[in-house]
């Protein structure tokens, strides 16, 4: 007797109960659609759908995580960016696709067919670094086509995507790759200061390159300078009897922020079986039941002291102190020109992402003074004569944190509050104090 079908019918099987299963219901809670993912137990699949969701700009308002055997189990509660729920069928399809599939065809299907130079950088932050690293770049013919860099406790961290800029193509000269690398490792000056290059940008696009930065960071040890504030609030304890560490989070919510928690434990070899995640007004919640990658809970305190120095690092990493500039522009050196007006006018930059959109280059800076306090009115005034109102724009996308930073002896202190996005025209200031940002003097 021949059983050819049974392998098939058995492979079947077996694909079928290893894909994970996504439902997305927006009848269940009035105000967030439910994103339900089942599927066998992988180490990584809780990350894989939040970095999914993420990359929507999607906010996670509560989630609730259970593992059961060699089962999984994550609810979400996510709305979009306007706090609504998702009602475009191409997002929801996306996302269904997305956390419907194995890891190598999503991976597959997202990459991006673009391939860049990529230069990574860590060192020490200072002054005017910002613009010194653009205009090197510039100086060398290379072409900003994309970068991420996040300054935390005296660290400066990033990646910077170029490419040549007559040809538009990766800088594949290993002679002119190693001169790139002994410019801006001597402008990045700093004992951990590193430097590489790739071509195969496509693996840090999007939140993988917010991943690589938390790894570059955490490599430097940025988490063993101390937090100044009482926020973030970290604890961790064990739960014997089970074999769990159980960890704490609440902090002020703000985007991606579940993201970066859950970037850190994994790259740390932690596993979370348990979990759930909730928001309040503006403040966030989470809970952990986790074990190493081995089975086992944390065992020592000094174990227990690391973990919660670096959940407040991660945390901290991304949070955004001072204004937000955007700078809308096609010509790679007003970059370079903006990053200098920033520097000859005492501002900081706290973090820098670039991203090209068509012909167009769309920048975002946050600045503050040298003291990092939000910046003077008349530097304002000075930064926008400079530079033009054509393509600077401020923008505040939330309320600072309470106690964040105050304002200088120029300056009144900011007041919290919603804004739109203001064209830093004749008018600035004024909307800038109708808004809160800047009041008027």
């Amino acid at each position: 007797m021949e059983w050819q079908a049974s392998p098939d019918e058995y492979e079947k099987l077996v694909i079928r109960m290893n894909t994970p299963r996504v439902v997305i219901d927006n009848t269940v809670c009035a105000t967030a659609t439910l994103v339900k993912v089942d599927s066998a137990r992988k180490d990584v699949i809780l990350l894989e759908a939040v970095q999914v969701l993420t990359d929507l700009d999607l906010s996670i308002r509560k989630a609730y995580i259970s593992s059961d055997g060699c089962w999984f189990m994550n609810v979400f509660h996510v709305t979009d960016r306007y706090g609504q729920k998702l009602t475009d069928k191409r997002v929801i399809a996306y996302i269904e696709r997305s956390l419907g599939t194995e890891e190598d065809d999503v991976t597959a299907g997202s990459r991006d067919i673009e391939a860049f130079t990529t230069l990574e950088l860590v060192g020490t932050d200072r002054p005017g670094l910002l613009s010194e690293i653009f205009a090197v770049l510039a100086n060398l013919g290379c072409s900003i086509v994309e970068a991420k860099l996040w300054a935390h406790k005296g660290r400066i961290a990033g990646l910077v995507f170029v490419e040549e800029e007559d040809s538009g193509l990766p800088i594949e000269d290993s002679d002119k790759i190693r001169h790139i690398q002994a410019r801006l490792g001597y402008v990045v000056r700093g004992a951990t200061t590193a430097l590489s290059s790739s071509s195969a940008s496509y693996v840090f696009r999007g939140t993988n390159a917010d991943r690589r930065i938390h790894q570059l960071m955490f490599a430097d040890r940025d988490y063993e300078r101390a937090v100044a504030s009482g926020e973030p609030s970290v604890s961790v304890q064990n739960w014997m009897e089970r074999g769990y560490s159980i960890v704490n989070v609440q902090c002020s919510d703000r985007p991606k922020l579940l993201f970066d928690v859950l970037c850190t434990i994994t790259d740390m070899g932690y596993v979370i079986f348990h979990g759930t995640i909730d928001t309040t007004g503006d403040h966030a919640y989470q809970e952990f039941y986790m074990r190493h990658s081995d089975g086992s809970p944390i065992c020592s305190e000094a174990e227990r002291q690391r973990v919660i120095q670096c959940l407040q690092a991660a945390i901290e990493r991304r949070a955004s102190e001072g204004l937000r500039l955007e700078l809308c522009s096609a010509d790679p050196l007003t970059v370079a020109e903006a990053t200098r007006t920033f520097r000859e006018n005492g501002l900081t930059v706290t973090r820098a992402e670039m991203s090209t959109k068509g012909e167009t280059a769309v920048n975002v800076f946050y600045v503050t003074d040298s003291g990092g306090h939000l910046p003077g009115r008349k530097t304002i005034e000075a930064v926008m004569e400079r530079i033009g109102d054509d393509s600077l724009k401020a923008c505040v996308d939330r309320p600072l944190r309470t106690g964040q930073m105050k304002s200088g002896s120029d300056r009144d202190e900011p007041s919290s509050g919603s804004g739109g996005l203001l064209r830093l025209g004749s008018l600035v200031m004024r909307n800038l104090s109708n808004l809160g940002i800047i009041r008027s003097s």
